[in-house]
């Protein structure tokens, strides 16, 4: 067992009942985690992260939505089985969550004392003393100063980055072994946004957790992620560590997020490119690949049957049919540009 993921989410899938219609959200997510380890998820706004994230911490509301197939094993425990009363003792002790806006993930009504030593007199059965003593030492690691003052103080009392670290702070007070972070830095400006990154550096470096990086920003990847899961229309299409993806990608849809990103070295009167169309309908996914109607090398293979995941050198793999071994053989790299092009 010496080899067990810290966490391993195996095939799944998520939909919401609308008045629409079934959204398929997520379609058959894999993802694991090692301890230690920053894993990043990017993809465009409704891909499907934020969801995927939300149901490793069981936070899907039920009804509307629905996890109807998969497995997501904490320490071989698979958090799918487990009662709410139990999953209540796992969230915050030993899995814990970071949200978009601090601003709504705050209780306005309660002080930042009372919200930061909730967890601990609940998790770890301290008293309200020593649950204080506590949280003024994890607002010093997350660069708050004067903190017993501020334990007193609301939120709407604190800045944006401000509050962003008091969240940070919430999510690490109890010493959870996996952090997910979701799109932490996008309500703050750029200066703050850095600070905050060399913060969640610094705290992993003090507390060794596993952080789950959820982001739309390919700069805050660069900084962070040991891997880069890509995803699209509720899958992950490619997979591998920050030089697979950002030197050597290998599916279109990687290559058009890298292209959409402005770069400091490159010429500055070189146009972005857009990706053109727009993401499929997850009322009713398409039965191939689901970029293939916005992708130029598309062929009639990638419309009629979903790719298999190929495996470009190990631990980098990509779900495309332009990787497929049965394809390079049909073709020749003249007809088919992508296999020999890099970013």
């Amino acid at each position: 067992m010496s080899n067990q993921k810290l966490l391993d989410v195996r095939d799944l899938h998520v939909s919401f009942d609308t008045y629409g219609g079934r959204v398929h959200a997520v379609r058959g997510v894999n993802l694991s985690l090692e301890k230690g380890e920053t894993l990043a998820i990017v993809g465009e706004s409704g891909c499907g992260k934020s969801v995927t994230a939300q149901s490793i911490m069981r936070l899907i509301a039920e009804p509307p939505g629905k996890i109807n197939k998969g497995e997501i094993l904490l320490k071989g425990e698979n958090l799918l089985t487990y009662s709410d009363k139990k999953m209540r003792s796992i969230r915050g002790k030993d899995i814990s969550m970071i949200f978009q806006d601090p601003m709504t993930s705050l209780n306005p009504t309660l002080t930042i004392g009372d919200q930061l030593t909730e967890g601990l007199i609940k998790h770890a059965s301290l008293s309200s003393k020593d649950a204080q003593k506590q949280a003024l030492q994890m607002l010093d690691l997350v660069g708050i100063s004067n903190a017993k003052e501020r334990l007193k103080q609301f939120p709407h009392q604190f800045s944006g980055g401000m509050r962003q670290r008091i969240m940070i702070a919430m999510a690490l007070i109890c010493d959870p072994e996996v952090l997910i972070a979701d799109e932490p830095t996008t309500a703050l400006d750029v200066t703050i946004q850095a600070q905050i990154l060399d913060l969640f550096k610094e705290i992993q470096r003090e507390m060794g957790v596993a952080i789950i990086m959820i982001t739309h920003d390919l700069g805050v990847v660069a900084q962070l992620a040991n891997r880069i899961q890509v995803m699209y229309a509720g899958q992950v299409v490619e997979e591998g560590n920050r030089r697979d993806i950002f030197y050597q990608p290998q599916h279109p849809y990687t290559r058009g997020l890298l292209h959409s990103v402005p770069r400091m070295d490159a010429d500055r009167n070189v146009p972005l490119i857009p990706i053109a169309g727009t993401p499929p309908d997850l009322f009713s996914p398409p039965k191939g690949c689901a970029f293939a109607d916005r992708c130029e090398y598309a062929m009639d293979v990638c419309t009629d049957y979903h790719p298999p995941k190929t495996s470009i050198n190990g631990q980098h793999t990509v779900a495309c049919w332009l990787q497929d071994d049965r394809v390079k053989l049909a073709y020749n790299e003249d007809e088919l540009p992508m296999l020999k092009k890099t970013v």
